[in-house]
């Protein structure tokens, strides 16, 4: 098995809930560090909502410098399907960018009808959404570097 200590990764994070996606990011540098990746090799990249998360995800999946990208943000619903949009796009274009190019990408974005739901997710326990796409995508990058 290939030593995730010798991968790169990188963080895609949606900033328009920023106290949200800075937990999000914490919980997945945590991870990345409990599995012996060196923060030096985390990269953060910021992006101004989850809709934009495809776009940055391909630039690194692109760059050959990642192993895989961990794409975290949160998606409240509003009294309009504007979510709806969002978390479809986001969804099927972060899927897009893995199957195109190759590279794991994992989908950390919350999606909820409240900000307790979102807050209740985005950090310090099981249900750490930036922490389980941080594992995932370390797995997944794993699996490639396998075959």
């Amino acid at each position: 098995m290939v030593e995730l200590a010798e991968m790169e990764f990188a963080v895609c994070v949606a900033t328009f809930y920023e106290d949200l996606g800075e937990k999000l990011v914490n919980g997945a540098v945590e991870a990345f560090g409990d599995q012996g990746v060196a923060p030096t090799s985390v990269h953060t990249y910021e992006v101004p909502g989850a809709f934009e998360l495809p776009a940055a995800a391909k630039w690194c999946a692109e760059s050959g410098r990642f192993n895989g990208v961990a794409c975290l943000g949160v998606v409240i619903r509003g009294e309009t399907n504007h979510y709806d949009y969002v978390c479809a796009e986001a969804a099927s274009g972060i899927q897009r960018v893995q199957l195109d190019t190759g590279v794991p990408c994992a989908f950390g974005v919350i999606t909820c009808d409240t900000r307790e739901q979102a807050e209740a997710r985005a950090g310090g326990d099981k249900r750490d959404q930036g922490r389980n796409a941080a594992i995932a995508v370390m797995r997944m990058a794993q699996l490639r570097a396998s075959l």
